[in-house]
């Protein structure tokens, strides 16, 4: 998993930057097919705004948290990814147990 973590107005330190990378190690315990994730943490005024995109295979999946604390907003982030992650997993499990081919079909 390639990690990038861009920030605006806000200067990334070494201890975000671990917390985010140890967070985000939630999501690849439940899709390994995780390729990529683009992070970009940005201050706005009393906000702190947290978006992601992550690319797994056939599918970029983006989700933003907003929190007046950064840690918070990297946590609330983190548990709508995992959440959405999840989601997509299943959806891909349905759809390959519903392609069964039709020779395993019939029964003769």
């Amino acid at each position: 998993m390639n990690l990038h973590l861009t920030g605006h107005h806000l200067q990334i330190t070494p201890a975000i930057r671990d917390y985010v990378a140890a967070k985000l190690v939630r999501i690849t315990h439940h899709f390994d097919h995780v390729i990529d994730v683009s992070v970009i943490l940005s201050v706005e005024k009393l906000r702190q705004k947290v978006e992601a995109s992550v690319h797994v295979r056939g599918k970029d999946i983006f989700c933003e948290s907003v929190d007046s604390d950064m840690y918070a907003a990297i946590d609330g982030l983190v548990d709508k990814l995992d959440r959405t992650i999840i989601k997509h997993k299943e959806r891909n499990l349905e759809h390959r147990h519903a392609a069964t081919p039709l020779k395993h079909q019939g029964g003769e």
